[in-house]
């Protein structure tokens, strides 16, 4: 069984649309998305639209609680500013979209348990880059197959006890590669493969500012920083 993994979409409609048509070309059993569908870039409705309509199993991260909760005490500005534009903007629909949703998710799978969480199962908020990223993780999950997001940086890091990956970000890479990021899960040859899939960042950017977000977020999509 493959399983196509997401993560970090931010309300990026063109990001996203890029890399479910190489979801598409690559055909997996299922798709599961580890948290903040929005924040940061102008399409948050037209986002969660398109992921309910392809039936994704996904999960909330801090981005989508803040933006139904409103608390963005531990945001920058930037973010907290893009936060709040998402809140005057989001459609009664995806407002109740994303407080259907959990805040992490494990299923049973033939291959054995998957399990994923935006930031760690030990604090839903936690940012664990590969380089912090070690086997209690795995650990604390209980699971084979762990899938986290949240840091923007793709990861995939094998123990003993399990796989533990990360597929970057769809909607603002942050790992010096402007493309957006994605990653098929392998259950029965135990692998993660990252994939990246170019579009057209200057769309974006130009509507960016056009919504009134801060201008440093359009800039940063063009550096995947």
């Amino acid at each position: 069984m493959r399983l196509a993994v997401l993560a970090d979409v931010h309300s990026n409609l063109h990001a996203l649309q890029a890399v479910l048509a190489d979801v598409d070309r690559v055909a997996p059993d299922g798709i599961w998305v580890a948290g903040d569908l929005v924040g940061y870039n102008p399409w948050p409705n037209e986002v969660l639209e398109v992921l309910r309509e392809r039936h994704v199993r996904a999960i909330r991260g801090n981005h989508d609680r803040a933006a139904i909760g409103g608390e963005t005490f531990r945001f920058n500005e930037l973010a907290a500013e893009a936060i709040r534009w998402t809140r005057v903007h989001l459609a009664p629909a995806g407002v109740g979209y994303l407080k259907e949703l959990e805040d992490r998710t494990r299923s049973s799978m033939p291959e054995g348990l998957v399990a994923m969480y935006h930031g760690s199962p030990r604090d839903d908020d936690e940012y664990v880059p590969p380089w912090a990223a070690d086997e209690s993780i795995v650990r604390a999950a209980g699971a084979p197959y762990v899938i986290l997001g949240h840091t923007h940086l793709p990861m995939v890091n094998r123990f003993r006890t399990g796989l533990l990956v990360n597929p970057g970000s769809v909607g603002q890479p942050r790992d010096g590669n402007p493309r957006a990021a994605w990653g098929v899960l392998d259950l029965t040859q135990r692998s993660f493969e990252v994939r990246r899939v170019g579009y057209d960042i200057d769309a974006v950017a130009s509507e960016i500012r056009k919504a009134g977000l801060p201008s440093e977020l359009a800039d940063r999509l063009y550096d995947g920083v």
